[in-house]
């Protein structure tokens, strides 16, 4: 194996034998056998189901690799094996280093056990003798932190207690691999963030496999994704592009007559965004050059606020907002279809550049090619891993009502953009019929708008707050001499 590699999965199918009835089983032992003596053809007592069909897949050294798919994909089924709990019916895995797996709830534990028992049979199942797991002891009952129940039996813990125990053995185990199979949805937000902590600590040095249906999870953890559908890789490679493709083909499956389509502009279709924003040349709110100051606009009041805030380098942050490009990837039923996307001042001046801190206003416009009932228009604000920062849509604090074939309507957001950390970020929007928790997708584009921020004040965090004032004094002072 070469020496980079951390997991190699070549060609790996499980097949799973399904009775319909607990005889089916003992016929299934007995029958054949019988048949073929007496020289008759073998019935088969069961039907097949294939978990995983010919998957092949290289996990390489320092990698987070998200496995994301539907229930019933198979990702499950890949981890135990890969984890060794269970065999493949047909190709091999090889893992070079020391493995730890989190799986489903209670594995690797003994019910009737108690959580120090478990701890000592835990830590042996993954590769530690009685000496090493003395020294950590302290450490592991600190980590899970459970108090007294870790003298009782672990069929009476909660899911959340196991998870706990379980996590704190495996973070002690000093393992080349993490393989964690959607046990951190348990646990609360204490415990969940510590987990976080030593899994971002983890991923410097080791590997992760880490198999979650949410993809936010997926781009923010990892750095390749694998998607599964059917027992068979569907894409793999850079988180981002897989979620995405993910996610349509998930809207894809929930659109009535169950087929949803890449929409493609047209000379018919595509209405030209006439707010889109001036060329630099001509924009006032273009940023000045260095050294220079910015022109005047026409409103001197909005003037001295750009200039204000230019000046305040305590949170400046230079966003530059390309135009709207409705050529940019797309999916839907396509009974509707955006036709532009402006983020302007509150004087409605389309933006080119924005500082961040500011009230704007996003407008997105839409055409029905179909009576739509109850439209709704919505956004995502996503950075270059495409983790969501923020967002909304217009189904609260609307009134429905129906839109004809031919018929436009235009949705507006109004909010204090943000102070964005350096990096590109897309604005991603979407026009669906329905409800909030039951709609169809008509048109969704994934990058409408992208905007580059290339200077900032904020160094950490997603995005940065501006702060209306910041102050320190002391409360109380030493008087003595």
């Amino acid at each position: 194996m070469c020496s980079d590699i951390a997991i190699q999965i070549e060609g790996v199918t499980k097949d799973y034998h399904v009775y319909n009835a607990p005889v089916d089983r003992l016929k299934q032992s007995i029958m054949p056998r019988l048949q073929r003596l007496v020289g008759r053809p073998q019935r088969r007592y069961f039907t097949e189901f294939r978990a995983l069909d010919n998957v092949s897949l290289t996990v390489r050294r320092g990698q987070t690799v998200g496995v994301i798919g539907r229930n019933g994909s198979g990702k499950s089924t890949l981890l135990q094996i890969v984890c060794g709990t269970l065999t493949p019916s047909s190709g091999e895995v090889r893992t070079h280093g020391r493995v730890a797996a989190l799986l489903e709830l209670g594995s690797g534990f003994n019910p009737e056990f108690s959580g120090r028992e478990n701890v000592y049979l835990y830590a042996a199942i993954l590769g530690l003798s009685q000496e090493e797991v003395d020294a950590r002891y302290a450490d592991i009952l600190a980590f899970a932190d459970i108090g007294d129940f870790i003298e009782q039996p672990v069929k009476t813990y909660s899911s959340g207690m196991m998870v706990r125990l379980a996590f704190a053995v495996i973070a002690h185990v000093d393992a080349d691999i993490l393989i964690i199979d959607e046990a951190l949805a348990v646990g609360d937000a204490f415990f969940v963030q510590k987990c976080m902590r030593f899994l971002r600590r983890f991923m410097q040095s080791g590997t992760v496999l880490f198999v979650s249906h949410d993809s936010g999870a997926i781009t923010n953890l990892c750095n390749h994704a694998v998607w599964l559908e059917h027992g068979q890789v569907m894409m793999e490679g850079e988180p981002k592009r897989v979620t995405e493709s993910y996610l349509e083909a998930q809207y894809e499956a929930n659109t009535p007559g169950g087929e949803a389509v890449r929409l493609e502009s047209t000379e018919d279709d595509a209405t030209p965004d006439a707010t889109s924003a001036p060329d630099a040349a001509d924009d006032p709110t273009v940023p000045p050059a260095p050294g220079e100051s910015p022109a005047p606009t026409a409103d001197d009041d909005f003037h001295d606020m750009r200039r204000d805030l230019l000046l305040n380098s305590a949170w400046r942050n230079d966003v530059q907002i390309a135009r709207f490009d409705p050529e940019t990837a797309s999916f839907g039923e396509g009974g509707g279809y955006i036709d532009a996307v402006t983020l302007t001042d509150e004087r409605n001046k389309p933006l080119s550049w924005c500082v961040g801190g500011e009230a704007v206003c996003l407008r997105v416009s839409a055409q029905a090619k179909r009576a739509l009932t109850g439209p709704i228009i919505g956004f995502f604000v996503k950075d270059r891993l495409g983790q969501t920062l923020f967002g909304d849509n217009t189904f609260l604090g609307t009134e429905s009502f129906t839109l004809a074939a031919g018929e436009r309507c235009e949705a507006t957001f109004q909010f204090r953009l943000p102070i964005l950390p350096m990096g590109q970020y897309s604005l991603c929007v979407a026009l669906a019929e329905g409800s909030q928790h039951d709609h169809v997708q008509h048109h969704w584009l994934h990058d409408a708008l992208i905007l580059t921020s290339h200077t900032s004040s904020v160094a950490t965090g997603l995005v940065g707050v501006p702060m209306r004032h910041i102050g320190l004094r002391p409360l109380t002072r030493n008087t003595a001499t």
